[in-house]
């Protein structure tokens, strides 16, 4: 009897690990999209939002641009803390053809962003990502995200987490894209 079950539970175990790496191929598959991880040194996925005028905003029209893609969420604290510095920095660079777009992740984007912008004030555009198109798209799970698209419009740099973004490294990689 022990030896039957013990059989029967091997014959289960082994049907359970076939079903597991008969999904797995040597093969690469067809996706619209790049893998996971592999956004960097290939186009970015364009995308169409809403900006909080209510005015269509795509990605692809500031081709010719270096681009900071930001998604970010108002309940999110790196996020608000970082606001200040990406706004100096789009300030000292926009004239150069930077373009910042923040992309807000909430439901109720556009409620929730009225409120914030009435105590802190930003004059780089924020979009509003209400059902997460964009936030799949780029699969951004951790916020804020950021992504450095480059003139050609190809992703050059993906940042996860907030930063202060007029320290140095961040200013010269982004004047290097600039003018470089």
């Amino acid at each position: 009897m022990m030896h039957r079950l013990f059989q029967t539970g091997l014959l289960l175990l082994t049907v359970i690990f076939l079903l597991l790496i008969s999904g797995c191929s040597d093969q690469p598959q067809q996706s619209s999209q790049p893998p996971q991880g592999s956004y960097i040194g290939n186009p970015a996925p364009d995308f169409t939002l809403t900006d909080m005028q209510g005015r269509q905003v795509t990605l692809s029209q500031f081709r010719g641009k270096v681009v900071l893609l930001n998604f970010w969420a108002t309940w999110c604290p790196p996020c608000r803390e970082e606001m200040p510095s990406m706004e100096r920095l789009y300030q000292r660079f926009k004239e150069q053809g930077l373009v910042m777009l923040a992309v807000n992740v909430e439901e109720n984007g556009f409620q929730a962003v009225s409120s914030f912008l009435s105590r802190h004030p930003h004059s780089f555009p924020i979009l509003l990502d209400s059902n997460a198109d964009a936030q799949n798209l780029y699969r951004v799970y951790r916020f804020p995200e950021s992504f450095l698209i480059d003139r050609n419009g190809n992703v050059v740099d993906k940042i996860i987490g907030g930063r202060d973004w007029m320290s140095e490294p961040i200013v010269k990689k982004i004047n290097f894209l600039l003018n470089g």
